[in-house]
């Protein structure tokens, strides 16, 4: 008789394809980042995609499949193959995030660049 999974189980197992979905999980993978910028030129087959690394054929597909779950990639079937788009639309909620902070940092830098003016020996 097999065991019942432990409520442990069932709930990582049921949110881990959630996590998946999450655009800034997505771009935290290297790999996930250059198939990105590949697609971003070009629309590509599953194939041609997984020429540009040395990893194998179903890895690549495996980071398709995640960068697709969270909308960073659009797959239109013609035929046979399997054709890849970059959505760089999705981007934008990891452009808003991150200018946040960088407005943050703009005002702490020019802040420091005045008190390092102030600070500075006057030449005679």
């Amino acid at each position: 008789m097999r065991e019942k999974p432990s409520r442990f189980i069932t709930f990582v197992t049921e949110r881990l394809p959630n996590m998946r979905r999450d655009v800034f999980q997505a771009i935290a993978d290297p790999t996930r980042r250059e198939i990105i910028n590949i697609l971003a030129h070009n629309t590509l087959t599953l194939n041609r995609v997984a020429e540009n690394f040395e990893v194998s054929r179903p890895a690549i597909s495996k980071h398709i499949r995640i960068l697709t779950e969270c909308g960073l990639v659009t797959i239109k079937q013609d035929g046979r193959e399997r054709y890849c788009t970059a959505n760089l639309g999705k981007l934008k909620e990891v452009s808003d995030w991150a200018t946040q902070y960088r407005q943050f940092w703009n005002k702490k830098l020019d802040a420091l660049e005045l008190f390092l003016a102030e600070k500075k020996p006057k030449k005679k």
